[in-house]
């Protein structure tokens, strides 16, 4: 059950217009200039940008996986992705998500049946 750090970096950068760098020392991964990930490589954890109602589903749906950062950036949808308990579909899901959520529009249209299946 357990990602690792070479696994987000592989599959960010499967999504388009992905492109790594580094935010506060840490990894991350950006699409039309936007961060939606930043790699924690030392906590063993990925960061990951969705939407409040996409981050309520995901804590529901697997609490020992992921959780709100905390203060405001959590109430935001910046959401915590523990990569010890996460499987590869939780990881792919949520980075999806988090390119979607921060992509432009035009770009995710044209990419509307993306899936990052094995």
């Amino acid at each position: 059950m357990t990602c690792l750090p070479e696994d987000v970096r592989a599959l960010a950068l499967l999504l388009p217009e992905t492109v790594e760098g580094a935010h506060q020392g840490h990894p991350d991964f950006r699409v039309g200039g936007r961060i939606y990930a930043t790699l924690w490589t030392d906590e063993a954890r990925v960061v990951v940008k969705l939407t409040p109602d996409e981050q309520a589903r995901v804590l529901e749906d697997e609490p020992d996986v992921f959780e709100p950062v905390p203060g405001s950036w959590g109430g935001r949808g910046w959401t915590s992705l523990d990569l010890d308990a996460a499987d590869e579909a939780a990881l792919r899901i949520a980075l999806l998500t988090a390119w979607r959520t921060v992509a432009p529009g035009d770009l995710v249209a044209r990419y509307d049946d993306l899936a990052l299946d094995p």
